[in-house]
């Protein structure tokens, strides 16, 4: 087109294409998050909020969240007792333009009602079933060898029966994984005892505070991983406690205070391309309502 015709033809194209422009505004923020995935957001740090599910998922869908990972109300009673019916947290989600593609289960009801479990997850739309730990019956946050041979072996059977009924079983890392046994550290063990194909895992990305540091974790084990919980720590401030018993310290030592991430210590480029090694598909971050609206707001910024 030339002229007077392409002038008319633009002209008319913009006063009549706002919902056009907003889902064009909309991708292209989308692409500027890193790795081009939806933002996340992990519901536990705000379970007081969900007593009105719909009203949480349209204040999340408005700062610009399109996935929330759940807490299974089965395990986790009735903080979570909002999400009971897997087929209407769907629906309400799907009102608001998102998803929840991944949920947490604790290990009690994965032993006695996993059955149960998968199909309230199959009504969701859940495709990723995540363990915080597998310290429960195992030892806590101090086994032994033999216990986290036995958790390994447990965890296992129970992601071969999710993986029948098509869902990918992980991960998370907390107190168990961050111990020492006999001179290693127990999640470094659990790369090694762990099935690959049944079992990916999710990285707590406030574990920097206890040495792990999530870029050195996915390029050493390409492939291994699904999934990351974000925070940011300031590792320069002064430690509010020191370290539990058997966790080994971070590079400072002692616990630090969560900031939003983009605000702390942890190099977010060098972890989102590490990222891609990794097999990271989706992240969600895990902090207060003040800080998921700063953490998501960077986000929308990072362009990795």
């Amino acid at each position: 087109m030339h002229g007077a015709t392409r002038r008319d033809f633009m002209k008319k194209a913009v006063s009549c294409s706002g919902a056009a422009g907003l889902l064009a505004a909309n991708a292209a923020e989308l692409r500027a998050n890193p790795l081009g995935l939806p933002i996340g957001s992990q519901v536990y740090p705000l379970r007081s909020m969900l007593k009105d599910f719909p009203a949480f998922a349209r204040m999340m869908a408005q700062i610009g969240v399109t996935r929330l990972e759940l807490c299974s109300p089965i395990g986790y009673g009735h903080d979570f007792a909002s999400l009971a019916s897997g087929k209407d947290v769907r629906k309400i989600l799907a009102d608001h333009g998102m998803k929840a593609e991944s949920s947490h289960f604790s290990m009690g009801e994965l032993r006695r009602s996993q059955e149960k479990s998968i199909e309230w997850a199959k009504d969701v739309g859940i495709t990723q079933m995540i363990t915080a730990s597998l310290g429960e019956g195992n030892g806590g946050n101090h086994p032994t060898l033999d216990q986290v041979k036995r958790a390994a072996d447990e965890y296992n059977a129970i992601a071969a029966v999710a993986a029948k009924a098509g869902i990918q079983q992980g991960l998370h890392n907390e107190g168990f994984e961050h111990s020492l046994v006999d001179g290693k550290r127990t999640y470094d063990r659990l790369f090694d005892l762990l099935d690959p194909k049944l079992v990916k895992f999710q990285f707590q990305m406030s574990a920097i505070t206890a040495g792990l540091i999530a870029a050195d974790y996915f390029l050493k084990h390409p492939g291994r991983f699904i999934s990351m919980h974000l925070q940011d720590v300031d590792m320069n401030a002064p430690a509010a406690a020191p370290s539990p018993k058997g966790v080994p310290a971070g590079r400072r030592g002692g616990r630090r205070p969560q900031v939003a991430v983009g605000q702390g210590s942890i190099d977010w480029v060098k972890t989102f391309t590490a990222a891609k090694t990794g097999g990271v598909q989706n992240f969600f971050v895990e902090q207060s309502w003040e800080l998921t609206r700063q953490s998501v707001a960077f986000l929308k910024t990072l362009k990795v």
